[in-house]
């Protein structure tokens, strides 16, 4: 039955027939990664068929509480109201779920019992999950790291021990829930750290982030560690974060970076952002998750292009362990004009078919 669904899946995501969504053979994207991810180029048209089984096909879907309970609706293929995790995972092959979690929100959402609230959701729908740590009252990206208003006047002693402690507290928290996450950020888009002032790259990010190493793996000790940067793009940018971690000796699990291109450059930006991750694994011999992407929510054809490249780019290079798409279910506009998300009137949009033809393709497998 779930294979059943699976193959379905590749092609309904649009919500219209698709009938040659999952024609592929198993043998156009080997399970077999190479050792060394120079070996190939991403082909001119790729295929896009990643079939490795532990390959995180993600969303995150933080605002989905705030969006349900503002009346927001979400219609599964036969137009009836339904739980969007689950037609993400039903319709569109998504399998791993990232949820954000602020320190002291001004309401409830990315709160940490709303983060429990979210995280056993997926669970419960048999999704592996994600967990993103911003260390501020609010949005941290690389115009906003605010220290959370508790911890302003706090030494770098007392900062580090307030980190470590909202860590164990939160993930303690999913751990009694019966939620083990797999991969956990410490900061979000940290290309100059988190916690601004003191804890820019320039000053202590590299020891607050291994604070956060240090708590993560007290609780949950076979999570995956991330350090996270915009502009998955430019490697001057990661370089730069990533080479100041390594002179410092801090500890993480892997890479991930972000990837929003416009609609005109989705070829170039993903292929730049391949690059990156060969020249960064080279360099630090860690692996890559792409932890958040978008595309303008009505341009599916250049959202399925983008996804598409990026799960060839893993193919080719075998060290990319997953793709997430940030906020596919928000609706256009929303939060104030936010319109990269992959649903149009309360359905997924055919840009994330290229996750619903990999989860066919593994399911044959």
């Amino acid at each position: 039955m779930i294979r059943k669904l699976l193959i379905s899946a590749a092609m309904i995501c649009s919500g219209i027939l698709m009938t040659t969504a999952c024609s592929h053979s198993s043998s156009d994207a080997p399970d077999q990664k190479p050792d060394d991810p120079d070996k190939t180029e991403t082909p001119t048209k790729p295929e896009g068929i990643v079939t490795a089984k532990d390959f995180a096909r993600g969303a995150d879907v933080s605002w989905i509480t705030q969006q349900e309970d503002e009346g927001i609706k979400f219609f599964d293929v036969r137009g009836r109201a339904a739980d969007a995790m689950q037609i993400l995972r039903d319709e569109c092959g998504i399998n791993s779920i990232r949820l954000r979690v602020w320190v002291n929100p001004a309401d409830r959402y990315n709160a940490i019992p709303d983060v429990v609230d979210k995280a056993v959701r997926a669970r419960n729908l048999g999704m592996r999950v994600m967990i993103d740590f911003h260390f501020s009252d609010t949005w941290a990206d690389p115009g906003h790291q605010d220290i959370p208003a508790a911890w302003t006047d706090l030494s770098l002693p007392d900062l580090k021990s307030a980190l470590a402690g909202h860590v164990r507290a939160t993930l303690s928290a999913l751990k009694d829930a019966g939620v083990i996450p797999e991969w956990v950020q410490v900061g979000n888009e940290t290309r100059d750290g988190f916690l601004y002032e003191i804890g820019r790259v320039n000053n202590h990010f590299a020891e607050l982030a291994d604070a956060g190493y240090e708590a993560v793996k007290e609780v949950c000790p076979d999570a995956k560690v991330i350090i996270h940067v915009d502009n998955g793009w430019d490697n001057s940018v990661s370089d730069w974060v990533y080479s100041d971690l390594a002179a410092k000796g801090t500890r993480y699990d892997l890479i991930g970076l972000s990837l929003y291109p416009d609609i005109n450059n989705v070829p170039e930006r993903v292929s730049q952002t391949i690059d990156n991750v060969r020249k960064l694994y080279r360099e630090y011999g860690k692996r890559v998750v792409i932890c958040e992407i978008g595309m303008t929510y009505n341009k599916p054809e250049q959202c399925a292009d983008m996804i598409t490249r990026l799960l060839q780019g893993a193919v080719d290079t075998g060290v990319i362990d997953g793709i997430f798409y940030w906020e596919p279910q928000a609706p256009a506009g929303y939060n104030g004009g936010y319109d990269k998300g992959a649903f149009d009137r309360g359905r997924p949009t055919s840009g994330l078919i290229p996750f619903a033809r990999s989860a066919a393709a593994t399911a044959v497998e």
